[in-house]
């Protein structure tokens, strides 16, 4: 199969509205073989997906999360806050005018509408009461039969139409995962060797697909902190990154089968970008 192009190059994206050709594929999760375990799915996601509402220097998408979703997107990165009986969706001291009921609701929409698609969710508890943050979500889902938590690595076939929450050391529901970021990974000085630390950790997640564990790795990145805080915002290191990404990956298209990198995390991801992640699922 051949890859998607709607030919203006669209690797960054920072127009919040969305136009998809008539052609574009929504449930591209269709064509992955039932019998196909998670692990060894090449899978597009956002870092900080709801990062819509705080400026420059924390904005991270451009586009509300229905339209993510539509766009290929099926990894969800949610830093949540706990107070009193609600779960909010932050970007640090930010409100992302979202509460997580509703970003439950707006996946439960999309997968109802196209139930051959699971979609990812990690959450990040925004507090040291981490406990609370697993019980809420627990209660959230209650019994859902379309929700994930099991910590065994299931097959695709398993998880049409399914939310499937992915576990680390600060939130315990889901499928085991493991990030390739190591510590401080995230700030960027050069684009340059932006560059070659996701090419690391790509390699890193190829070995690590097939295993026990979904494989992350985050293409995004930030100079906030640093000297060149202005310059190399989160939007400024996309749009020098995803094109590079885009051209990284393209290189792989001739080998079959291609190789498996588990979950890229992107910020200000465009359709071409998406497809290109996309489309190593299909040969």
């Amino acid at each position: 199969m051949s890859i998607f192009c709607n030919g203006k190059d669209l690797f960054f994206n920072d127009n919040g509205k969305l136009q998809l050709p008539q052609s574009y594929n929504i449930p591209w999760m269709a064509a992955i073989d039932d019998c196909r375990k998670l692990s060894l799915i090449t899978i597009p996601g956002t870092h900080d997906s709801m990062a819509l509402h705080g400026g420059p220097l924390a904005d991270c998408q451009a586009l509300a999360l229905k339209d993510q979703l539509r766009a290929g997107v099926r990894y969800l990165d949610l830093k949540v806050f706990a107070l009193d009986d609600a779960l909010y969706v932050m970007q640090g001291v930010m409100y992302q005018r979202s509460t997580f009921r509703e970003v439950l609701d707006t996946v439960r929409a999309f997968l109802s509408e196209f139930r051959s698609e699971a979609v990812l969710i990690r959450v990040k508890p925004e507090a040291f009461d981490k406990a609370s943050v697993n019980q809420m979500v627990q209660s959230l889902i209650s019994n859902d039969q379309h929700v994930w938590v099991s910590s065994g690595m299931p097959t695709m076939g398993k998880i049409r139409g399914k939310i499937v929450f992915v576990q680390n050391s600060s939130f315990t529901l889901g499928v085991p995962l493991i990030d390739t970021d190591g510590k401080g990974d995230n700030t960027v000085s050069s684009t340059k060797k932006e560059d070659s630390k996701i090419m690391k950790h790509l390699r890193q997640a190829t070995e690590a697909c097939g295993g026990d564990n979904v494989v992350l790795t985050y293409s995004s990145g930030t100079g906030f902190g640093t000297f060149w805080d202005m310059f190399l915002s989160p939007k400024r290191v996309a749009e020098k990154v995803n094109p590079w990404l885009n051209q990284y990956l393209l290189q792989f298209y001739p080998t079959h089968p291609r190789p498996c990198f588990g979950v890229i995390a992107m910020d200000f991801p465009g359709i071409d970008l998406l497809q290109t992640v996309i489309s190593l699922n299909l040969w």
